[in-house]
């Protein structure tokens, strides 16, 4: 009877406004696994379910019923984050636990979720030849007197994923890079390829000796990690803006 009491208790919990009369474990005397801080502490906040991050907003419940409870309750009376975060604050607000405070941070929060996706939708260029390389960086490449490394990190369909990223820069046609610096910004930014890229100030696009033995060594590293290095072109200027370019893959003087 009791186990049939403590099921029934846990169902009517998904009921809107339903709190039980008996009380409820609180936060500390839940297992590690249902303690939202605790939880985010020992396991990272990007490993935490739904059901933890949505008591982290929370933060508190009401007499009874802690905020995982809460939490809970809330997936399962509209059943997924998506049917959550088209609720209103107002109905939000009719569920008994949650009130104006908490409906106002949980709707920001998955309104910030929305935001995120609508900018991922946002039309992307598609590096696919080295004059979508040169039509993205050429113009900002003419104009320095040092020498840019430059990481372009590619979904899966090739197209850029962020802004291109800045890895190394040197005094004039100096610079060093390490594969450790360019394959933490691909991993960090889940690269499905990387185009690398760099200018030379003098204006020749011509690869050096150096150029073509740091390009086979990140090559080599990116299919350590499975991390596809598509080309490394660099960039010259000349007295016009007309194509001026090398792409290693292109000239064959590196083996992709």
């Amino acid at each position: 009877m009791e186990a049939y009491n403590s099921n029934c208790n846990k169902a009517r919990l998904a009921e809107p406004g339903y709190v039980p009369d008996g009380t409820s474990r609180r936060i500390r005397d839940l297992e590690i696994a249902s303690r939202p801080r605790e939880y985010v502490e020992r396991f990272g906040i990007e490993n935490a379910p739904p059901d933890i991050l949505l008591a982290l907003l929370l933060r508190t419940g009401i007499p009874g019923v802690n905020a995982v409870e809460l939490a809970r309750a809330l997936l399962r009376k509209y059943g997924s984050l998506r049917n959550l975060s088209s609720v209103s604050v107002s109905e939000l607000c009719s569920m008994r636990g949650v009130g104006p405070t908490k409906a106002q941070i949980l709707k920001a929060a998955l309104m910030l979720a929305q935001h995120i996706r609508a900018e991922e939708q946002v039309d992307r260029p598609r590096i696919q030849r080295p004059e979508d390389v040169f039509a993205l960086l050429g113009a900002r490449a003419a104009a320095l007197e040092k020498e840019i490394f430059w990481v372009l990190v590619l979904d899966r369909k090739n197209k850029l994923k962020c802004e291109p990223l800045d890895v190394t820069s040197g005094i004039l046609d100096a610079s060093l890079v390490h594969p450790r610096e360019v394959f933490r910004e691909a991993i960090r930014n889940a690269a499905g390829a990387i185009v690398l890229v760099h200018n030379h100030p003098s204006g020749d696009p011509a690869p050096s000796a150096e150029d073509i033995r740091i390009t086979q060594q990140l090559i080599d590293a990116g299919k350590v990690i499975d991390i596809k290095v598509l080309d490394h072109v660099i960039l010259g200027h000349g007295q016009t803006m007309h194509v001026n370019f090398c792409s290693l893959r292109e000239s064959g003087v590196v083996s992709f």
